[in-house]
């Protein structure tokens, strides 16, 4: 097998930091030019926050959504478009951190979530499963730890071994186009009555009020659904919540190598998926870029970069070109359990999902507009009740 040849490439380099899923048309939605009014107000416009937005109008609560940049403009649109079910912990060690109990909860939660995603945005979603592949004989241990924990609770998951290593598959996990799925349900919630601005930061916070540059939203209640970045937009998190920058970079359709699952390796530092014209996206290496990757900087670094181009080369094989390079910034904890907690009077926030946002976070927006429209949430329950039982620890490395 070959490599799409150069010369022959209909992918040209594209801008800097732009990722593969920028692919389709997007009509951009307005800027917030005077004052509005709604029942909450959703800070964040990637995956959770619109989650959020959507069970609100669910709820029958009216919403209006603002977003600092464009609609998935952070780490919810720019992410390797995994939806694996679980936490940040691998299953065996959130039994040990979390308690059977909790740990089986949370997950089933979690694969509950996958499926409504699925069925949510059916043409953003690939069925695939996911494999977790080992690099060394510690990993290859603990894999089979994980699975033996699996399946004594019952979950799908399989010993694999093949070309992308020994490890397991999780048949459950699916494949996704992040930026597909946020377009899509921002459309759906303003078609369904919900407002939606873009470049519209909020400066200010309070109480039944968030203000913007272009005008003031009144509301009863503010729900903040933000990853990265969120220790800034409310410095009472700052110590519970630290921003680190995710790398990836794609390449041009091959056939060189086939991949048909999302592949994570060395402890899930390392990911990668062919998307199905052949493109290979890839990320990871965030802990050889040491303490500079704890950073707000959305832009990719060279380190990495080089890092992630040399493992594509040696590692999975592929010469193709590469043409797409761009960076995230996430929130990261502790403990790795996210952060769903009223911060200030009538004033929630989501977020620190430790790079698990597209499943966790969706749970999350979902739970605090619950919160908001009802005053109970069971997947709040499930979140809180794990949380209390999740040992603190210390930062991820990075």
């Amino acid at each position: 097998m070959t490599a799409t040849h150069p010369h022959d490439n209909p992918f040209p380099p594209a801008p800097a930091n732009m990722p593969v899923w920028d692919d389709t048309p997007w009509t951009p939605l307005p800027l917030l030019a005077g004052d509005d009014s709604a029942d909450v107000c959703v800070i964040g416009l990637g995956g959770s926050g619109l989650s959020c937005v959507g069970e609100l109008l669910r709820l029958g609560v009216s919403a209006v959504g603002i977003d600092a940049g464009p609609v998935a403009g952070g780490a919810a649109g720019r992410n390797g478009g995994f939806l694996l079910a679980g936490t940040y912990h691998f299953y065996h060690d959130a039994v040990e951190a979390l308690g059977r109990e909790w740990a089986s909860a949370l997950y089933r939660l979690t694969l509950d979530e996958v499926e409504r995603i699925a069925a949510e945005t059916p043409d953003a979603v690939r069925r695939t499963g996911s494999l977790r592949v080992a690099d060394s004989d510690e990993e290859r241990d603990d894999c089979a730890r994980q699975l033996a924990a699996m399946r004594a609770d019952g979950l799908a998951a399989e010993a694999y071994s093949g070309p992308e290593g020994d490890g397991l598959l999780t048949p459950a996990d699916c494949a996704f186009q992040p930026l597909r799925r946020c377009r899509t349900l921002a459309e759906r919630a303003s078609r369904e009555g919900a407002r939606l601005y873009e470049h519209t930061p909020a400066v200010e916070i309070s109480t039944g009020e968030v203000r913007t540059p272009g005008g003031r939203i009144r509301c009863g209640a503010v729900l903040v659904a933000v990853d990265g970045r969120l220790e800034r937009l409310l410095p009472e998190l700052d110590g519970r919540v630290r921003t680190a920058r995710l790398q990836m970079l794609s390449t041009v359709p091959t056939t060189e190598v086939r991949v048909p699952r999302p592949v994570y390796a060395r402890w899930g530092y390392e990911y990668w998926q062919q998307l199905p014209d052949g493109r290979i996206t890839l990320g990871g290496f965030r802990d050889h870029g040491g303490e500079g990757e704890w950073t707000a900087d959305g832009t990719p670094g060279e380190l990495v970069q080089r890092r992630l181009e040399t493992f594509l080369r040696e590692r999975i094989g592929v010469h193709a070109p590469v043409t797409h390079r761009w960076a995230a910034s996430v929130g990261y904890t502790p403990s790795g359990m996210p952060v769903l907690e009223q911060v200030r009077p009538r004033v929630w926030a989501a977020g620190g999902y430790s790079g698990t946002g597209n499943v966790i976070g969706a749970l999350c927006g979902r739970a605090m507009a619950q919160l908001a429209g009802s005053g109970r949430s069971s997947i709040a329950d499930v979140i809180a009740g794990a949380g209390f039982g999740a040992a603190r620890g210390t930062w991820p490395v990075a």
